[in-house]
């Protein structure tokens, strides 16, 4: 103020200090907290976006997968109406709808749902846990192995039913304990794993094709049935064990996967966050290779579900990693989907649903591997 005269300078500068406000370090001080706020609000907006989006993914495929559910049960020679569909699942309708949707249909698709949901389940966690896109057990050889002892136990010893499916599993069970005995080294790297199963499982395809050109035409014609993977002829005998499995499994894999986050950052993260690597590891792919197992015994190796379903659940979820629900979810739509197409969209001839799930999936892997080859990388 100069000679009666306030400058706006000094009107501002009043005005500032009267607000609190000024360029010193409380000032300074105010701005920083106000940053850490925003960016606070940010990340919390961030994560509820992608809670919502999680939950979108989930409820879709889940919607998605009962579906493909009831129109597996309601379409065939004999069509359904949803109405029907409905009252016979739940114990009312006439006579006939109700035995040609809960006796004849009900259980294939209830098989094939969760079949898909077990492959895709233990491709996320084989995937994740190894931190490699080709560690799917039909890559790495626990699909072989369950396929190499439940064609021996066929062609070999005449053992059927319950017995072929025991020795499914068992094989599935040996093949892994043998790949991860051969792959360890002070521990189990997740390439020298894949590398070492898949030599593996190429000596087990060399015993099965064996097998198959040593048995007579009849058995052999059986044994490639099976081995295509197929839902043809599936009934509750079937699906009633393997519904008692999964709900065992399932939970336990969960269980299990609670050290999953830590494990995929490697080792020595792991063990510095006091994850216990080796035992939470071997805990998984004990799981893994349990589910791949049963759901091996119950279908037939069904090829290219697990190695697909984990990618796409993976690009559906709002973040990178194990999403081992929308990965069951996307397997178990892959089998109602690609078992629907065999049976009525490919002409007269029904065909395994295993044809079709090769079809999508051998492209897709000999994409990766291009893709791999070109960035640099083993996968």
């Amino acid at each position: 103020m100069t000679g009666g005269v306030v400058r706006g300078s000094d009107v501002s500068v009043a005005r500032g200090r009267a607000a609190g406000g000024g360029t010193g370090p409380a000032a300074a001080a105010g701005a920083r907290q106000e940053r850490l706020a925003g960016a606070v609000r940010e990340v919390a907006r961030v994560r509820r976006a992608g809670r919502a989006r999680g939950t979108a993914v989930r409820v879709g495929l889940a919607v998605a997968v009962a579906a493909a559910l009831c129109v597996s049960v309601a379409y065939g020679d004999l069509v359904v109406p949803a109405r029907d569909v409905l009252a016979a699942l739940l114990g009312g309708g006439d006579a006939g709808s109700r035995f040609v949707v809960v006796e004849l249909r009900l259980p294939r698709a209830l098989i094939g749902l969760l079949v898909g949901a077990a492959f895709g389940l233990a491709g996320s966690v084989f995937q994740t846990l190894l931190r490699n896109p080709l560690a799917s057990p039909d890559v790495i050889g626990v699909s072989s192995g369950a396929s190499a002892a439940a064609v021996l136990a066929s062609a070999g010893f005449g053992v059927s039913g319950y017995g072929l499916s025991a020795s499914a599993l068992s094989g599935a069970v040996l093949a892994a304990a043998a790949i991860y005995g051969l792959a360890w080294r002070r521990g189990v790297a997740g390439q020298r794993l894949v590398l070492v199963g898949i030599g593996v499982g190429a000596a087990l395809s060399a015993v099965v094709s064996h097998l198959l050109t040593s048995s007579d035409l009849s058995v052999a014609q059986d044994a490639l049935a099976w081995l295509t993977g197929s839902l043809n002829g599936r009934s509750w005998e079937q699906a009633w064990p393997l519904l008692v499995a999964l709900a065992v499994l399932v939970p336990l894999t969960f269980l299990a996967a609670r050290t999953l986050p830590a494990l995929e950052l490697g080792d020595d993260t792991a063990a510095g966050l006091g994850a216990r690597v080796e035992s939470g590891r071997r805990a998984l792919l004990g799981c893994a290779v349990l589910l791949v197992g049963v759901a091996t015994a119950a279908a037939g190796p069904v090829a290219f579900v697990a190695f697909v379903a984990p990618p796409i659940a993976r690009r559906l979820s709002p973040r990178q990693g194990a999403a081992l629900l929308p990965a069951a979810l996307a397997g178990a739509l892959i089998v109602l989907v690609a078992d629907f197409a065999a049976q009525h969209l490919l002409g007269s001839t029904q065909y395994p649903v295993g044809v079709v799930t090769s079809v999508v999936g051998a492209p897709y892997l000999l994409w990766l591997l291009a893709r791999a080859n070109r960035v640099g990388r083993g996968g």
